[in-house]
C-alpha cells in the first residue's frame, strides 16, 4: 500500500487502505429497510416453469443473465430470451419473485413479444455487412453478422446484429451494432457499442492506491484485479502493465507517464469502493472481482470510453490535462454496471438513460471519494478545460447550459445523440437530490428551474443514487423509456424508504418537473385507487396503459374499434399476422370473501371463416406457479355486439392473484379480441 502525491513523488507507506466514508451532507435521510439490494443469490430461477407461467410460446427460451436478492428473500430475476435458438435482442424481462417463490411482478422490454414469422432471412448476412458498413462511414477492421430477433421495437423482426469495428474520423475505436431487417433489408436501429465520454487527471492530490507486487516489482494493481496499462502513446494496439521499482508513482505532471496512471487506478479503485460500500454492489460484474477492464493510456486523444472491457484514458496529445478526473472514471465504469445489469440501449430514450446513468453514480464516486483537491459537485468534467474557457463537460442543475442537452423530457427525446438525451435525467438526479431553485454547494452556486414552474425539494444525493441504483438493478430492461425510469424508481423510493418519506416525493416530484407524465405509480401508493367496489385499478382503460402490466399497444383509443364505454379499451389481435399479445394485473381476493367474481365485456370480430380456431384469447388466473384458463375464446364464433362474461375467482380467497388476457393470431387474416370494463368483486 502506498500514499502518492500527484505534486512531487513522495511516496508513505500505510497499513491499510480505508474507503473514504460519505460526508454527512450525502447521507441517506432515511434508513434503508429490510429490502435492500443484496446478493446474487438464486433460489427460485426457473426458466422453463418461468416461461410457461407468463404464457411464452414452446420456441421462447429463458436464459437466466443475473438475480438480485433482497434481504427480505425477494427475487428479481433478470431473463434474456432466445427464438428456435436466435438470440432475442430487446426481449430481457425482469421477474420479481416473493420469498416462496410466487411471481409478484414482470417488467417487460418493449411489446414483450418475440415470435416471428419465420426465422430463414430474405437479406444475406454479406448484405447486412453492407449496410452495417455503410452506416460506419470508416473502412472497416472486422464486420460481423449474427441472425438474431430484434424485439426492441413495437414488433419483433427477423434481422442480422451486424458489429462493426474500426476507428472514427476522430480517431476514436468504434464497435458500431446495426441492426438490419432480414426481410427487407432497412435498418432498424444502431448504437455505438464503445460510449465516449471525457475527463482531466492529476487533481486528485495524495491518493492511496492498493498496488501489489509481483517478483520483485510493484505493479499498478490492486487486489480486486484493477490494473492499469500503457498504450505507449497508440490508439490500438497491445499495452503493457505499469510497474515501478520502488512503488512511488508519477511527479504530478505529465512529464511522467505514470501521473496519468496513477489518476486512472485511484478512479478504478475508488468506483469499485463506491459500488462495495455504498450501493452494496460488489464490482461490474458483482461478483467480488473488480474492474477487469484494462486502463489503457496514450498521447494520441483526448478522450475516454468504457466499450464492455476496458477503460481507456486518453493523454491528450500533449495536453497537461490527462483525462482521468474521477467523476469521469467513476461514468465510464458505470457504463459497464449498467450494461450488466438493464443492459440499456445506447440509443432512443434508453440511450439518455444510460448516459446519465454514468453521470449520476459518476458523480456518487466523486461525493465518495471526497477529495479536498478534487471537491465533490454537480458538474462533470469540470477540472478538464476541453473548452478552453474553464466550463465544464456537463451541468447537472442545468443540463441546457452545455448548448446541446435538454432540461425536460419531451416526445423527440430519443432522437438526441444520448450525452444530451441523458440531460432530463441528469436534472432530476440533481432536483431530486438537492431541490430546485438557487443553492451554494461546496462553494459552487447552482439555480435548477423545473419544467412545470413547481418548487422541489431535495432528499440528498445518497438516498437518490440507491434508489437509482435499485431501478436499474431490478426494474430497467434494455429499452426502458424515461416513463418506465419514472414508474421503476418511484417503485425502488417506495421499497427502499416508503410511501411517504421524503425521498420518495422527492423523486416523483423531480421526475414531475422535468415533464414526464405520471404514470400508475406515486408516493401515495398505486393510481388510480379501486372505486365503487371494483379491485382492479383502472379497469376500464381510461387512464390508458396504467396498472396493467404487459404488450406494448393493444389498450388504445383508436377508433377502429369501439369502446364499450368511455373512448379507450383493450384491443388484442386485429393485426393479421403472427403475434402474441397480453395484458395482465395482480389483485388480492379478500380472505373474508364468501364469492369473487371477475367481470368483462367483450366483442369480437374476424376476417376467418370456417370452424377451426386459428385466432385465441385466453382468460387466465396467474396463481404462483399455477396459470389456469378460464376460457378461451376464438374467431369461431364471434360477436361484433359487447357480451359480459363472468367467471368465480372464489376459489382464490385470500391470495394474490394475477387476471390475464392472452392472445395469439396466426399469421393471416385478422381476428380481434376487444375487453372493456373489466372487474373483480368480492362480497
Amino acid at each position: 500500500m502506498i500514499q502518492l502525491s500527484a505534486g512531487a513523488a513522495l511516496g508513505v507507506a500505510v497499513a491499510a487502505a480505508v474507503a473514504t466514508p460519505l460526508s454527512a451532507a450525502s447521507a441517506a435521510p432515511e434508513a434503508v429497510p429490510a429490502r435492500a439490494t443484496q446478493s446474487v443469490t438464486a433460489t427460485h430461477a426457473d426458466p422453463d416453469r418461468d416461461a410457461r407461467t407468463l404464457g411464452l410460446s414452446a420456441d421462447e427460451q429463458l436464459v437466466v443473465r443475473n438475480v438480485v436478492t433482497d434481504r427480505d428473500g425477494t427475487e428479481h430475476i433478470r431473463y434474456d430470451r432466445r427464438f428456435k435458438g436466435l438470440k432475442v435482442l430487446g426481449g430481457d424481462l425482469v421477474v420479481a419473485k416473493s420469498p416462496s417463490g410466487a411471481v409478484r411482478e414482470v417488467h417487460w422490454n418493449a411489446s414483450g413479444r418475440a415470435a416471428v414469422p419465420s426465422t430463414t432471412p430474405r437479406v444475406s448476412e454479406s448484405g447486412a455487412r453492407a449496410a452495417g458498413a455503410r452506416r460506419a462511414g470508416y473502412a472497416p477492421t472486422k464486420n460481423d453478422g449474427q441472425l438474431v430477433v430484434w424485439a426492441g421495437g413495437a414488433s419483433p423482426r427477423l434481422a442480422w446484429d451486424v458489429v462493426t469495428h474500426g476507428v472514427r474520423a476522430d480517431q476514436t475505436p468504434s464497435r458500431l451494432h446495426t441492426v438490419v431487417d432480414a426481410v427487407d433489408g432497412s435498418v432498424l436501429t444502431s448504437w455505438e457499442e464503445i460510449e465516449n465520454g471525457t475527463g482531466n487527471s492529476m487533481y486528485s492530490g495524495t491518493v492511496t492506491l492498493n498496488t501489489i507486487s509481483s517478483g520483485g516489482t510493484w505493479l499498478l494493481k490492486d487486489s480486486h484485479g484493477n490494473y492499469t496499462t500503457d498504450l505507449g502513446g497508440a490508439t490500438s494496439g497491445t499495452a503493457t502493465q505499469l510497474t515501478d521499482a520502488d512503488n512511488t508513482w508519477g511527479n504530478g505532471t505529465t512529464t511522467s507517464r505514470q501521473t496519468a496512471g496513477v489518476d486512472a487506478e485511484y478512479g478504478a479503485e475508488k468506483t469499485y469502493d463506491y459500488y462495495n460500500g455504498f450501493l452494496g454492489r460488489t464490482g461490474i460484474w458483482n461478483n467480488g472481482t473488480g474492474a477487469r477492464s484494462r486502463v489503457h493510456y496514450g498521447n494520441a486523444y483526448q478522450n475516454a470510453f468504457w466499450d464492455g472491457t476496458q477503460m481507456t484514458y486518453g493523454d491528450g496529445a500533449g495536453n497537461t490535462h490527462p483525462l482521468t478526473e474521477i467523476d469521469v472514471a467513476g461514468h465510464e465504469m458505470s457504463h459497464g454496471v449498467t450494461e450488466n445489469t438493464a443492459g440499456l440501449a445506447y440509443t432512443g430514450d434508453a440511450g439518455g438513460l444510460n448516459e446519465a446513468t454514468s453521470d449520476m453514480f459518476g458523480t456518487g464516486v466523486e461525493w465518495y471519494a471526497n477529495s479536498a483537491a478534487d471537491v465533490p459537485d454537480y458538474l462533470i468534467g469540470e477540472k478538464i478545460d476541453l473548452n478552453g474557457n474553464g466550463t465544464p463537460l456537463r451541468y447537472l442543475d442545468r443540463p441546457s447550459r452545455d448548448g446541446g442537452s435538454r432540461d425536460c423530457w419531451s416526445s423527440t427525446l430519443g432522437s438526441l445523440d444520448p450525452h444530451y438525451s441523458s440531460g432530463p435525467l441528469n436534472h432530476w438526479y440533481y432536483l431530486a437530490s438537492e431541490g430546485s431553485g438557487a443553492k451554494t454547494v461546496n462553494g459552487v452556486a447552482y439555480n435548477s428551474p423545473t419544467c412545470d414552474g413547481s418548487t422541489v425539494t431535495g432528499a440528498g444525493h445518497g438516498a437518490i443514487e440507491k434508489v437509482w441504483y435499485r431501478t436499474l438493478a431490478t426494474k430497467l430492461t434494455s429499452t426502458s423509456t424515461y416513463a418506465s425510469a419514472r414508474e421503476g424508481a418511484i417503485a425502488s423510493a417506495v421499497e427502499l424508504y416508503g410511501a411517504g418519506s421524503a425521498t420518495c416525493l422527492a423523486v416523483e416530484k423531480a421526475f414531475t418537473a422535468i415533464a414526464v407524465p405520471a404514470g400508475a405509480k406515486s408516493c401515495g401508493g398505486t393510481t388510480p385507487p379501486p372505486t365503487g367496489g371494483n379491485l382492479l385499478l383502472n379497469p376500464g382503460f381510461e387512464s390508458g396503459a396504467v396498472s396493467w402490466t404487459g404488450t406494448s399497444g393493444p389498450i388504445t383509443n383508436n377508433t377502429g374499434r369501439p369502446a364499450h364505454s368511455g373512448t379507450w379499451k383493450l384491443w388484442l389481435g386485429g393485426n393479421g399476422t403472427t403475434s402474441t399479445e397480453s395484458e395482465q394485473q395482480s389483485v388480492a381476493v379478500p380472505s373474508t370473501a364468501t364469492a369473487a367474481t371477475l367481470s368483462f365485456w367483450l366483442r369480437t370480430d374476424t376476417a376467418e371463416s370456417g370452424t377451426t380456431a386459428y385466432d385465441t384469447m385466453k382468460v387466465q388466473v396467474v396463481d404462483g406457479a399455477t396459470t389456469t384458463t378460464l376460457a378461451t375464446y376464438s374467431n369461431v364464433g364471434t360477436n361484433a355486439t359487447y357480451t359480459q362474461k363472468s367467471f368465480s375467482l372464489t376459489a382464490y380467497k385470500g391470495r394474490t392473484v394475477t387476471v390475464k388476457f392472452l392472445m395469439n393470431e396466426d399469421s393471416s387474416l385478422q381476428t380481434s379480441f376487444v375487453v372493456d370494463d373489466t372487474a373483480v368483486t368480492a362480497s
